[in-house]
């Protein structure tokens, strides 16, 4: 189907959006972006202040019974494929026709029974309608959201619209494509997914499949390699008319941005929205070696408080008027830029805060080349998932300069040549959805600036998992000592143990303290990546102990052995409390999953970074155990105050950035 007709079959799934969506056709080429009176944006937005609403259970009931009315079981393949297209039609017709959507619903769900051997429960049509209408479904982990995404898909692809299935990393773009494929190709659809590595050719067939999985980071790079194409990639409205492409370039990778399916919602449109996507290439740059070395020498010989201090809560340095002048002179060899004091202080505060703010192990990880003759590279660590970044470098020296403190070889500088915020990407979509298991926290943020509305969903079975009193011990060393106690003593009952950690340095401190007691365990952190899927699938068996950091948290299932129910399901350990209580809903979903039995537990520290902000009587009395819920309560909101601000000043420097290169002239 050609993407003009394609456009034009689209309508139906805009009106079935909402008057939200409909104020969107008035943007150039993004959603929420609305113009209007400040009174009147200000009541929009203060839309999403609003509690968070439940599906009702009687329009859950009412699909269900919809669906159970259709004659499905009895149906020949060409039959079910049948109601699909006459529901589709009848959809065109009338978007707000419930019968025809419960129709198209139960015809996917009934070539899933075939293909999978998979009968969507309730909630998961539910959640499909969710989709379908443009909102974002919160679903608890365990839920089947792989099958939810399919079934939408589906649907929406049956209309002829280019539909893309966003996941957290390549790794489950790769898997839950696999798992679906048998179901797109019984409609006649075909299923693609993109990840790194990939040539140009193929992941331009990937994204020609009627359903496309690609990661967020995949998807928003090979958009921005379109721009510098030349590709306007325009909205799906205007593109049917005017084309996607000149007539003088070669094809884009990405044909048209229709509809958004994005898994794990809150992990990409919030957590992985915190820094822009860059495109850049290798270039000499201004930081010649002899700089970054005098930079961090004079880094190490500044002493806090009296030369610089730290931002209080944030990730930056501010230099104090003395520390310029108590650092030795500058080389001779310099380039004359850097004899400017700005300029100096520029570099000194970006080896200052290499120094003090990214530490080994937490937000990067030593690991060697390609070649043995590369030696050992700086890797960064992606915080809110746990994984190896390996394709990316900070700005601005700042990668150098780690490279520099750590005595490892210099990669080249980097010239940016286009970037581009997630926010900014993803409203451009002509339909965004998106499921996860923990959006309630972001859902103001979600409105604000994806004009994404979250319901919440029901469990399919009722929850049995047990949530054990949290504990807060003096130090990390105490700590550790009774989260391996904690850990040996779960797993000789017979249940399978997950212990959650924050960093890579916290994954292998546990394992230093189990070891101790001589317990054996397995550890997922960033220089396991490779064998995740093998490690996670073999973490429910009864007795095992795996010590994992985010990576565990999302996209994946750990499904305890008949042993391990029997003995009480999967216990989960927090080891720390995260920024978000998001990511600690997470991991305290990876047990009870679709009612099974399992158990979970807090035990903490008084010294963890997230309470380093507290007041000091807060801080002390976390220390003789006291004062637990408040101190996590005030510290995550503190934290997620601070990181929204940050993610909307990145918003608001993209914005200026791409008002600035418009004024220029630029193409894009």
């Amino acid at each position: 189907m050609s993407d003009a007709a394609a456009t034009a079959d689209l309508r139906w799934l805009r009106a079935l959006a909402g008057p939200e969506f409909r104020r969107a056709d008035t943007l150039r080429d993004e959603r929420g972006a609305e113009g209007g009176a400040r009174l009147e944006r200000w009541l929009r937005d203060a839309a999403g202040w609003l509690p968070v609403r439940a599906e009702p259970a009687r329009r859950i009931a009412a699909l269900q019974a919809a669906i159970a009315a259709l004659p499905l079981r009895d149906a020949a393949d060409d039959g079910v494929r049948g109601l699909l297209r006459a529901a589709m039609a009848a959809l065109r017709a009338d978007a707000a026709d419930p019968a025809a959507l419960a129709q198209a619903l139960g015809a996917v769900g009934e070539g899933a029974r075939r293909t999978l051997g998979l009968w969507p429960h309730a909630v998961q049509f539910a959640g499909a309608r969710l989709l379908i209408t443009g909102r974002l479904a919160e679903m608890r982990t365990g839920e089947g959201k792989t099958l939810v995404a399919a079934l939408a898909a589906t649907v929406m692809a049956a209309s002829g619209a280019r539909v893309h299935v966003v996941s957290t990393n390549d790794y489950l773009a790769e898997r839950d494509c696999g798992e679906m494929q048998a179901l797109f190709a019984f409609f006649g659809l075909d299923g693609g997914f993109v990840k790194g590595g990939m040539a140009p050719d193929e992941r331009r067939a990937a994204y020609r499949h009627a359903i496309c999985y690609v990661s967020g980071k995949e998807l928003v790079f090979d958009y921005l390699k379109d721009r510098l194409a030349g590709h306007g990639l325009l909205p799906a409205r205007v593109a049917g008319l005017r084309g996607f492409v000149r007539g003088d370039a070669a094809e884009p990778l990405i044909p048209a941005l229709h509809v958004a399916i994005v898994d794990e919602a809150d992990s990409v449109l919030i957590d992985e929205a915190r820094t822009p996507m860059i495109i850049s290439q290798e270039a000499e740059g201004l930081h010649e070696p002899a700089l970054l070395a005098w930079a961090m020498a004079g880094a190490r010989a500044l002493r806090e408080g009296e030369h610089f201090r730290r931002a209080d809560g944030r990730r930056e340095i501010e230099l104090l008027p003395a520390a310029v002048d108590a650092c030795p002179p500058l080389p001779g060899d310099v380039r004359p830029v850097w004899r400017a004091r700005a300029w100096r202080e520029q570099v000194l505060r970006q080896a200052l805060t290499a120094l003090h703010l990214y530490q080994r192990d937490q937000h990067y990880i030593l690991a060697p080349g390609e070649k043995p003759e590369e030696g050992l590279k700086v890797q960064i660590v992606d915080e809110s998932t746990g994984r190896v970044m390996a394709d990316r470098s900070w700005e601005q020296g700042l990668h150098q300069l780690i490279e520099t403190k750590e005595g490892v070889p210099l990669t080249k500088g980097r010239d940016t040549l286009a970037r581009m915020t997630f926010q900014r990407f993803f409203r451009r979509y002509y339909l965004l959805a998106g499921l996860t298991g923990t959006a309630a926290e972001a859902a103001t943020e979600l409105w604000s600036t994806y004009r994404l509305r979250v319901r919440r969903l029901p469990t399919h079975r009722p929850v049995q998992r047990r949530e054990l009193p949290a504990a807060c011990f003096a130090d990390a060393a105490a700590k550790w000592r009774a989260v391996a106690g904690e850990a040996i003593a779960a797993a000789a009952r017979g249940q399978a143990v997950l212990v959650g950690t924050r960093s890579v340095e916290a994954s292998e401190a546990a394992m230093a303290a189990l070891l101790a007691r001589g317990a054996e365990a397995t550890v997922l952190n960033a220089r396991q990546d490779a064998e995740e899927a093998a490690i996670v699938g073999r973490a429910g068996a009864s007795g095992r102990i795996t010590v994992a950091t985010n990576m565990a948290g999302r996209g994946t299932d750990i499904k305890p052995d008949p042993a391990a129910l029997a003995a009480g399901g999967l216990h989960v350990i927090l080891t720390e409390y995260h920024e978000s209580p998001r990511v600690d809903r997470q991991l305290f979903g990876r047990s009870g999953r679709q009612g099974q039995v399992g158990s979970v537990r807090a035990m903490v520290a008084a010294d963890d970074p997230l309470f380093k902000t507290l007041p000091a009587p807060l801080r002390a009395a976390l220390a003789r155990g006291r004062g637990l819920p408040l101190a996590v309560r005030l510290a995550q909101r503190d934290a997620e105050r601070r990181a929204w601000q940050a993610r909307k000043q990145t918003l608001r420097q993209d914005r200026e950035l791409h008002r600035i290169i418009g004024i220029a002239g630029s193409t894009t």
